[in-house]
């Protein structure tokens, strides 16, 4: 089984920067994604950026120069850097892991919230 804790949300005024975190404890075989979700009150989740354990980023429109996903596999640690944040970036940030032989997990989420 893995574990995923994220930190680093919080309460933020409009065109600050935060940076989420999400360490992944346990058993990770093989290659695998980590990512960053994000569900807003009344939407549906959706997907905010990805990293392959190879390095390879994938990111939504909305997050696209603005934020930066990293990772360091040594510490199965991902990170969100978000620039520039916006009352629409308000949302609960998931952190996930899925790899085809380590299976899908998340964490519970960590609260982002952007307001004057």
């Amino acid at each position: 089984q893995v574990q995923l804790v994220e930190s680093g949300g919080g309460l933020v005024q409009p065109g600050v920067s935060l940076r989420l975190s999400c360490t992944a404890s346990g058993r990770i075989f093989g290659a695998n994604t980590m990512g960053w979700y994000r569900q807003a009150p009344g939407k549906q989740r959706e997907l905010v950026a990805g990293i392959s354990s190879g390095g390879i980023t994938n990111y939504a429109d909305s997050a696209k120069g603005r934020f930066t996903i990293s990772r360091d596999n040594s510490k199965n640690t991902v990170y969100l850097q978000m620039n520039s944040l916006k009352f629409e970036d308000t949302a609960v940030y998931y952190c996930n892991l899925w790899g085809l032989l380590s299976g899908d997990y998340w964490g519970k989420g960590t609260l982002v919230t952007v307001s004057p």
